[in-house]
């Protein structure tokens, strides 16, 4: 299994939210080169990037920070956060991106999903931010009346290479992340799923890896900034 420190950028600062509240927000890392940095200290290998001013704006705002961290250090990089057109998708491509995450673009358009799949073959990942099972856009200001299970039902057989499943309602409250849904989702289609939003301790880590659920990673945010999980131990996994 993988794990996934997060970044998430705004200001070029490195901050997290609480439930994807923009009014929540807290900075935890003036300098997120340095914040990368501390990941690759500790051994991590693996990295997830949201722009979140881009998730705003709806086009990339922080890529010069994105691409400085994937040249200076040997992480494989999954970034979302703005990725509306292909143009975009080719700029991270470009720039070394291991994964581009689509989120309120694919939502919207599944043909624009499914053209990206197969234009980029194994780079393409889908984020679903979900409410009570109902997928939100737009940085999850926006929210519908999509059900998760039966949107994946239609883009199932697209090519897309990994699902990352966040429930906004765990998210950033250290309340543990949502085993249940998750694991229906990751038995019920074959893609791979990264869970995300609510870790809280190593515990749940080790949660995931004891299951053997079908998880392919884990996020985690601001268990690691506020210094709930230890990034040696997190490191050795």
């Amino acid at each position: 299994m993988i794990i996934l420190p997060a970044i998430d950028l705004r200001n070029q600062k490195c901050v997290r939210l609480t439930k994807g509240e923009f009014s929540s927000e807290k900075i935890y890392n003036e300098d997120p080169i340095r914040q990368a940095e501390i990941f690759y200290e500790n051994g991590l290998k693996f990295l997830h990037m949201v722009d979140l001013d881009g998730a705003l704006a709806g086009e990339l705002k922080n890529l010069d920070i994105i691409k400085n961290i994937i040249l200076k250090f040997n992480f494989k990089v999954q970034v979302g956060g703005g990725v509306r057109n292909e143009e975009n998708i080719k700029k991270l491509v470009d720039i070394g991106a291991d994964k581009i995450i689509l989120g309120t673009a694919a939502i919207k358009d599944n043909n624009f999903l499914k053209k990206s799949c197969s234009n980029y073959s194994n780079k393409i990942a889908l984020a679903l931010d979900v409410r009570s099972n109902k997928i939100a856009i737009s940085g999850w200001k926006d929210q519908t009346d999509l059900d998760v299970f039966d949107y994946l039902e239609k883009v199932k057989d697209y090519g897309i290479s990994r699902v990352i499943y966040t429930d906004i309602n765990k998210d950033g409250t250290r309340e543990g992340p949502n085993f249940e849904d998750t694991y229906k989702l990751a038995q019920r289609f074959k893609i791979p799923f990264v869970i995300s939003g609510g870790v809280s301790s190593i515990d749940d880590v080790y949660k995931v890896i004891k299951d053997k659920k079908k998880i392919e990673g884990i996020i985690i945010g601001k268990a690691i900034y506020e210094n709930k999980i230890d990034l040696t131990e997190l490191g050795k996994l």
